[in-house]
């Protein structure tokens, strides 16, 4: 079981691991993108540790719905819009839960994923988180198939996100500000996939605490 204390946990995590990758992120954005998305997303779990304490008493769907909201309203670019919206549709499936079962935090992840995926119309490929997104959900469905335990599951659910991440480096951009560039946005890590590493591999590593 994950505990609601984790999810927090969790997010605050996120936040500084975001702080302490800022510049990373801006520097691959820099490359193919507004140079903007570290900055962005820093800035988001900003507000997201502003607004954490005034809802930690609530169920984990309404954590989480409240946090994709303030990425929303609060971060700019293309991030802002995308990670709100992933939020927002997993604390959709899990209102009012205060633990989450194996099969629960599958279809968080699942419910954030389809939602990203319909507010930015990206397919395998394009060059986009959905590239870390969707080889880390088909390790973790397996994972739980398989009847492995979380802390299992999640290591290889990251190790794909890594290597899905990794992935978009000879790639050309299908979507966003990237695209533009057309075959000069090959050779690069796509910004969004390696947030997703990012907050992924810091869900496993606050479970592992």
């Amino acid at each position: 079981m994950v505990s609601k204390e984790q999810i927090v946990r969790w997010l605050e995590n996120t936040a500084t691991v975001l702080n302490a990758n800022k510049e990373y992120l801006t520097e691959l954005d820099s490359a193919i993108g507004d140079a903007d998305h570290g900055i962005n997303m820093d800035r988001g779990f900003k507000k997201v540790m502003e607004k954490l304490p005034t809802v930690a008493d609530k169920d984990i769907g309404n954590i989480l719905k409240t946090i994709g909201m303030t990425l929303i309203s609060s971060v700019g670019g293309a991030s802002g819009p995308l990670y709100g919206t992933f939020f927002m549709r997993s604390g959709m499936t899990v209102i009012a839960k205060e633990e989450l079962t194996n099969d629960d935090l599958y279809k968080l992840l699942l419910a954030g994923v389809e939602g990203i995926l319909q507010r930015g119309r990206a397919q395998l490929g394009d060059k986009t988180m959905y590239d870390a997104w969707a080889p880390a959900l088909d390790a973790m469905r397996a994972g739980f198939d398989n009847g492995d335990d979380t802390i299992t599951v999640l290591r290889a659910t990251v190790a794909a996100a890594e290597t899905g991440m990794k992935d978009t480096i000879p790639l050309q951009a299908k979507k966003g500000r990237a695209s533009y560039l057309g075959e000069r946005s090959i050779g690069h890590q796509d910004p969004g996939a390696t947030s997703t590493y990012l907050i992924l591999n810091t869900l496993l590593e606050t479970l592992e605490e």
